[in-house]
C-alpha cells in the first residue's frame, strides 16, 4: 500500500509538484481521480482545488502545505535550506510562482490551448497574444535569477518543484517554447530538474 494518496488530475501542475516531492523523498505514493465540483471535493477542499493529500488520519490541502509536510514527514535529504537568506529566497520565489507565474504561464497562456475557447474551439490568438509579455516579463525573472546559482534558492528545493511543472507545461507550446529557449541559464536549470530522481512526474502526461 502506497505511504500516500493525491488526490487531483496527474496533468494538473500543482499535482505533479506534489508527486515530485513524493519521488524526491522515496515515498510511495498513488494518485486517486477526484469528482471537480462534487460535494465530495468541496468536502475535502472547501475552495475545490488540487491536490488534496491522504496519509493516515492526516488530510491537507494546498500545494505548499503539502509540500512542506511531506518534507518534514519522511526521511531523506530535506528540501528546505537551513541558512536564512537561502529560506528567504525559496519563500520569495515560492510566492513569485503562486503570485505572478502561475497566473501568467499557466492560466493566461496555456490554457489557451488546453482550453481553447476560440472560433471553432480553436485557441483565441488575441489572448495568446495579451499573455506573451507578461509570460516573457517573468521567464526571464527566472531565467537571471538562475545566472550565477543552479537552483532557485542556491540548492535543490521546495521552489524548484514548485516551478518546474510550470515550465514544462509551457514549454512544448509554440511561444512558450521559443521563449524558454531564449533563457539559456532557465533551459539549463530545467534540464538539470530532467536529470533528478522524479523526471518521470515532471512533464505534462500525454493522451494515451
Amino acid at each position: 500500500m502506497a505511504d500516500i494518496t493525491l488526490l487531483g488530475p496527474q496533468a494538473s501542475s500543482y499535482v505533479r509538484s506534489a508527486r515530485i516531492v513524493c519521488a524526491e523523498k522515496g515515498v510511495e505514493h498513488e494518485l486517486a481521480p477526484i469528482a471537480f465540483g462534487s460535494d465530495d471535493h468541496r468536502a475535502l477542499h472547501p475552495w475545490a482545488k488540487v491536490p488534496v493529500m491522504r496519509h493516515g488520519d492526516v488530510v491537507l490541502y494546498e500545494t505548499q502545505a503539502i509540500l512542506r509536510y511531506v518534507d518534514a514527514a519522511f526521511d531523506g535529504p530535506s528540501l528546505v535550506p537551513t541558512a536564512p537568506a537561502a529560506i528567504g529566497a525559496m519563500e520569495q520565489w515560492i510566492s513569485i510562482h503562486n503570485c505572478y507565474l502561475y497566473p501568467s504561464a499557466v492560466v493566461g497562456y496555456a490554457f489557451q490551448y488546453i482550453f481553447p475557447k476560440g472560433e471553432g474551439g480553436q485557441p483565441d490568438r488575441a489572448a495568446i497574444e495579451a499573455a506573451l509579455p507578461k509570460l516573457e516579463h517573468d521567464l526571464g525573472v527566472l531565467d537571471r535569477a538562475l545566472a550565477s546559482q543552479p537552483w532557485l534558492a542556491g540548492s535543490f528545493s521546495l521552489a524548484d518543484i514548485l516551478v518546474a511543472p510550470v515550465i514544462t507545461t509551457i514549454a512544448p507550446l509554440p511561444e512558450g517554447g521559443r521563449l524558454v529557449d531564449r533563457c539559456a541559464n532557465l533551459r539549463r536549470w530545467l534540464t538539470a530538474m530532467e536529470q533528478r530522481p522524479s523526471a518521470a512526474l515532471l512533464q505534462v502526461p500525454r493522451p494515451g
